[in-house]
């Protein structure tokens, strides 16, 4: 007999399993435009899902261009460390709030209703 997930907490949709690095590296190749600027939190206001693709875009090409940097000298690997931080836990932001408008869309639900969860919970996911 195949074991039964536990049930959703109460006022949260279930949510599928947080995607991998490799997920995210799939992403890269998705020929989103990429954004400008530094990143802004994934909650700053409402986003649809296509703003969020541009999103998560937009912070691999700033990985990209952090690691083309310190491969050229433009800038020290203790600084590039510090930013890839950054941009990892937004880009986890970005991932969680995909996932939760897609399961609240699947269950009849308002997606515009999902909200970013705080770093502190999104990065203390298993992968």
């Amino acid at each position: 007999m195949a074991a039964r997930p536990p049930p959703a907490r109460a006022g949260r949709p279930r949510v599928a399993a947080p995607l991998t690095r490799h997920d995210r590296a799939a992403a890269r190749s998705d020929g989103f435009a990429g954004m400008a600027g530094p990143p802004a939190p994934p909650y700053a206001g409402r986003m649809t899902d296509s703003e969020i693709h541009d999103r998560i875009s937009g912070l691999v090409d700033e990985e990209h261009e952090l690691r083309r940097r310190v491969e050229s000298g433009e800038l020290a690997p203790e600084e590039e460390q510090a930013r890839l931080s950054q941009l990892e836990v937004t880009l986890d932001q970005c991932w969680d709030l995909l996932r939760q408008r897609r399961a609240r869309r699947t269950a009849g639900q308002d997606p515009d209703d999902a909200q970013a969860r705080p770093p502190v919970e999104v990065e203390g996911y298993r992968q």
